[in-house]
């Protein structure tokens, strides 16, 4: 079987591709997630993704590590009027993050790209989250704590965890690397 890259330090990436039976190299794109004028959070997504695959694939053939695909994901929280909210820069930052996401809706999207010899296949998950009223919070994680605050999800849960299964399968299994 061919070796997959992963283009991320993220352990749940790993975790998740883990339940596809897929094992990923570690291979860390750095590249700057600064959203350009105007853009729209799913082409800030699809931007990063495949800016992270290329930057990755780019260190596999500098370096001459064993041939293989890169897998690149991003994942961009955006309200309801597209407005992108960053990572938050600290537990301060976390809290009033949560704190602007309680008692609406937001939208989750990720996007994956997978960057190999055949060129580059994307992907896009878009899930909707519903938190419940708040009054104060630490960090937004739905897979932790975070989760108490969640009312309602539609769409992928994994795609909100940062790596859509459904999509990153098809993506690999249009590749030609087996998936479960």
């Amino acid at each position: 079987m061919a070796r997959l890259y992963l283009a991320s330090r993220s352990p749940r990436r790993l975790s998740l591709l883990a339940q596809l039976g897929v094992h990923a190299h570690v291979l860390p794109a750095d590249v700057d997630e600064t959203p350009r004028p105007g853009e729209p959070p799913a082409a800030l997504a699809l931007r990063l993704a495949g800016d992270k695959a290329r930057r990755a694939w780019e260190m596999v053939q500098a370096q001459g590590l064993p041939p293989g695909p890169v897998l690149g994901s991003d994942t961009v929280v955006a309200l309801a009027d597209g407005r992108v909210l960053g990572k938050p820069a600290n537990a301060a930052d976390g809290v009033a993050t949560l704190l602007q996401l309680a008692g609406r809706s937001h939208e989750v999207i990720t996007a994956v790209a997978l960057h190999g010899p055949q060129g580059e296949r994307t992907a896009v998950s878009r899930s909707r989250v519903t938190f419940r009223a708040i009054d104060e919070a630490g960090g937004y994680a739905i897979q932790g704590l975070g989760a108490v605050f969640v009312e309602r999800i539609e769409g992928s849960y994994s795609g909100i965890m940062g790596l859509p299964l459904f999509e990153t399968a098809a993506l690999l299994k249009a590749c030609g690397m087996e998936v479960l």
